[in-house]
């Protein structure tokens, strides 16, 4: 069964499988590569969040006398408690906005380390790509085991949904500089790495991710009590790693698996308590502690429980169930 409601604009912002930038080809040696927004023309804003303080931007880029889609997500960078600290002790020169009893609002201009923006390029992007960034409508699925097996499997299997970059890293071909812990070990190993959409600078935002050598789990519904080696794992030394390389305890983390996840295979979510991350949701987020527990009750909790989620109204999943009535 399902529900329908309005998309937030600060809905979880999926990690890209691939940001290309024109003249790749030739060692990046381009100016193309180098300026991948040069000539970028805007077609359309796809969506913002002022609460996030980000905009989803659609244009073109032409590259090599032709003219390519471009998808260009632009961020606000957190504050960092240094840079904030000199800039209000150097007596800036604040205009006044507003003026109540004791509150006042003033407008500063801050120096450029203040004013940095974060620029994630997709290009070129296809028609997926645009869409899967414009507001959409949320349909809310209840997902019998049935349904599962009946629906939802047979169409993950159906797709050639690529994965190639998350094995690009487990065999340490992509991203060995930005690991931050590994256990080696084929059934109960894993390798912890920043998530891109931390900057590293601050821990108030920590975002880490933990991704599982062992193959073939694709989600939260594979997991079977056979399986609590790994997870059991993954929860202490991810812990343990982050204690020791950030100084955040463990109760100082929310700890979570997506489902439906964002690419099929196993990876697990380390976050800072206190940072609102996009995808924290209860309907997406589920705690790793508790699948343990959940595992340690019963096996097969997660092959017979009913697991809800959203789908977007142009995802091509939420149309299958409506094609079996179940929407």
């Amino acid at each position: 069964m399902c529900m329908v409601t309005m998309a937030h604009p600060g809905e979880k912002r999926k990690r890209e499988d691939e940001v290309e930038n024109c003249g790749a080809g030739d060692g990046g040696s381009s100016a193309a590569a180098e300026h991948p927004l040069s000539g970028f023309q805007l077609q359309s804003v796809l969506r913002e969040s002022a609460r996030d303080k980000t905009i989803f931007l659609h244009g073109k880029v032409s590259c090599k006398e032709q003219s390519a889609d471009a998808v260009v997500i632009l961020e606000r960078a957190p504050f960092q408690a240094d840079a904030v600290s000199r800039l209000l002790g150097n007596n800036p020169e604040p205009k006044l906005q507003l003026k109540n009893d004791i509150y006042s609002v003033y407008h500063l201009n801050p120096p450029p380390e203040l004013n940095e923006v974060k620029a994630t390029v997709i290009h070129p992007a296809t028609e997926k790509h645009i869409k899967k960034y414009m507001r959409q409508e949320l349909y809310l699925i209840q997902e019998t085991g049935e349904d599962y097996r009946n629906i939802t499997l047979p169409f993950i299997e159906s797709q050639s949904f690529s994965i190639q970059w998350v094995y690009n890293i487990l065999e340490k071909k992509a991203e060995e500089d930005r690991i931050v812990h590994e256990n080696p070990d084929q059934e109960v190993g894993f390798i912890l790495l920043p998530d891109f959409k931390w900057n590293q600078k601050q821990v108030d935002d920590l975002y880490l991710i933990a991704i599982c050598h062992k193959r073939g789990i694709k989600s939260l519904r594979d997991l079977n009590g056979d399986h609590l080696p790994l997870l059991k794992n993954v929860l202490q030394e991810g812990q343990e790693a982050i204690l020791k390389q950030y100084g955040v305890q463990g109760n100082h983390l929310r700890i979570y698996l997506h489902y439906q996840p964002s690419y099929y295979h196993l990876h697990v979510h380390f976050v800072a308590l206190g940072h609102e991350a996009p995808g924290i949701t209860v309907e997406r987020a589920h705690l790793l502690s508790d699948v343990i527990q959940n595992l340690e009750m019963d096996s097969q909790y997660y092959s017979k429980r009913t697991l809800t989620y959203t789908l977007r109204s142009d995802e091509p999943l939420l149309q299958k169930f409506k094609e079996a009535g179940r929407c």
